[in-house]
């Protein structure tokens, strides 16, 4: 998700290594921080591959700085794993939200479409972080007043996200 977040960034136009950073951290940085040991080298493995193009620029002081941006492939690979991510792209929900970020570059409606239907899918099927076998735990089941409270916010927000997605593809 990283990548794709670097490539979705940069499909908006080019930008510089910090402010990169800066915005992959804010889409991304609550639930999985983003250190340099990890942005650095996934930009250096998609300039590798030809999606990236780096360039240096005159800094406002003595140093250079690195400017990024998106080269045609980098389009064509950003596009294709929106339209197409993998079942726990969208399963996660942090991962879902990084593609939902983007998912607006993707040119055909229907290609949204059917991204948000499979998440809708998902989110139609029952689950719970307990069970009891194979049978999923409802928060009027579970004693502990914490994992009961888990229970309550992960229904309301499944509710009010599936309400949203179904809003959208009526």
């Amino acid at each position: 998700m990283l990548e794709l977040a670097i490539m979705g960034f940069l499909a908006e136009g080019p930008l510089h290594g910090y402010e990169l950073r800066r915005r992959v951290a804010r889409l991304s940085g609550h639930a999985r921080p983003v250190s340099d040991g990890s942005l650095y080298p996934a930009i250096n493995r998609l300039v590798k591959a030809g999606l990236l193009e780096r360039r240096t620029e005159p800094g406002v002081s003595a140093a250079q700085r690195q400017a990024l941006d998106l080269t045609g492939d980098g389009r064509t690979e950003l596009l294709r794993r929106l339209r197409e991510p993998a079942d726990h792209d969208i399963t996660d929900s942090t991962r879902y939200f990084t593609i939902l970020a983007f998912l607006s570059l993707l040119p055909d409606v229907a290609d949204q479409h059917a991204v948000l239907r499979r998440r809708l899918e998902f989110l139609e099927r029952p689950a719970s972080f307990f069970y009891d076998g194979d049978q999923p735990l409802r928060a009027r089941d579970v004693n502990d007043p914490y994992r009961r409270g888990m229970l309550v916010v992960a229904r309301a927000t499944s509710q009010a996200e599936r309400a949203w997605l179904q809003e959208i593809l009526s």
